[in-house]
């Protein structure tokens, strides 16, 4: 998980979306923690991490397809990219989760920053993509909007103003999002609530 502002991979900014302070604790200091939903995830993506291809009339499916971009200095790779057309392609990303979808941007980050890389690669513009959620077997499908652009524009430059300052940050205060968060026990929010020294990790790391 060796990460640097220069090449940071795209799976870390649902990381930082989700919380910054789980970003920094995976991508900074190193340290990671197996739960229940991060063991089902993993499973999830070994189902679809074939590396097949497959062809349905114009409709072409290739996975695991490895992408980056030199100028947002991302690198990564998509559970599944769906190609119609021989001439004028259309590229479609399409990203496995494992829960349901959500009402924030997390995922949808993810995916964009995912189609971003696809434009750069390719030259071409990709509109839209699809998050394929296994609780519900359904997709959601996202289009890539000028806000949700702007937004993971923002969300991959304050993940690598993280990496360059090596700092990591205070927890959240969303205590549903703690208790999911299987580096809960190692990043003990509790602890900064009943401490003054979390508001001088805040100020160090906002200076």
């Amino acid at each position: 998980m060796n990460e640097s502002p220069d090449s940071l991979m795209i799976s870390a900014l649902q990381h930082y979306a989700y919380c910054p302070r789980q970003f920094a604790l995976i991508h900074v200091e190193q340290v990671w923690a197996e739960n229940y939903f991060t063991a089902e995830g993993q499973v999830l993506h070994e189902r679809v991490d074939s590396q097949e291809f497959e062809q349905r009339g114009d409709r072409r499916y290739e996975r695991s397809v490895a992408v980056k971009s030199s100028r947002l200095g991302l690198r990564g790779k998509l559970d599944l990219l769906e190609i119609d057309g021989d001439t004028a392609k259309r590229y479609y990303p399409v990203e496995y989760k494992r829960g349901k979808a959500k009402t924030e941007d997390w995922d949808k980050i993810q995916l964009c920053a995912q189609a971003l890389c696809l434009e750069e690669m390719l030259d071409a513009t990709v509109n839209e993509g699809a998050l394929w959620y296994w609780k519900t077997r359904k997709r959601l499908r996202v289009t890539f909007e000028d806000s949700l652009r702007q937004l993971t524009l923002e969300v991959i430059e304050a993940a690598k103003k993280i990496l360059r300052q090596g700092c990591t940050p205070p927890p959240i205060t969303d205590k549903k999002r703690c208790r999911a968060c299987s580096l809960n026990d190692i990043c003990q929010p509790q602890w900064f609530t009943h401490d003054r020294s979390g508001r001088y990790t805040k100020e160090l790391f906002s200076s």
